[in-house]
């Protein structure tokens, strides 16, 4: 693999004044001006910047993005579980059914109601469409309260049939 690199690198080296040398000896000869960074500013911040429900919308649909693949090894562990026997499905189904557990379901059906309908904002947005900061701080709200609101529907209707 490694000949490989090498050889394709060669006509990019054999242009090279100073062939592999100058590649690997980046700053000699250099003034200390030069070299050194320019003062620039640094980049803002969350503090610098006035929060708003975009940013929050932004922040929300990567961390349920990220909840959404340690709800893919959940259900990967349940299907497990299941296929090793009684008790240890027993068991698996005990520790989902604890309140540290109820706790990990509700935050991933957050993150599953949150993240498609962010989605489909997304898809709005891909299209060209509700690029007006009014429109898309309104949006992130919609979407926000219909995660808030399909999450306790689905809650409640989970424990009023016994799904608790």
């Amino acid at each position: 693999m490694r000949l490989i690199a090498v050889l394709s690198l060669t006509p990019f080296v054999a242009g090279l004044k100073g062939g592999w040398k100058s590649i690997f000896s980046w700053g000699e000869g250099m003034s200390d001006n030069v070299r050194r960074l320019p003062d620039r500013p640094t980049s803002p911040h969350l503090r610098v910047w006035r929060w708003h429900a975009t940013m929050l919308s932004s922040i929300l649909h990567r961390a349920s993005g990220v909840s959404l693949y340690a709800g893919a090894l959940i259900l990967a562990a349940w299907a497990i579980c299941l296929a090793v026997g009684p008790e240890c499905y027993a068991g698996y189904m005990a520790l989902l059914g604890g309140p540290i557990g109820k706790i990990v379901l509700l935050g991933l059906t957050a993150a599953i109601f949150y993240h498609t309908a962010n989605g489909i904002r997304h898809l709005v947005w891909d299209a060209g469409k509700a690029f007006d900061p009014k429109f898309s701080d309104l949006t992130a709200i919609v979407v926000i309260a219909f995660t808030v609101a399909a999450t306790a529907a689905t809650w409640i209707i989970a424990g009023m049939t016994g799904g608790l």
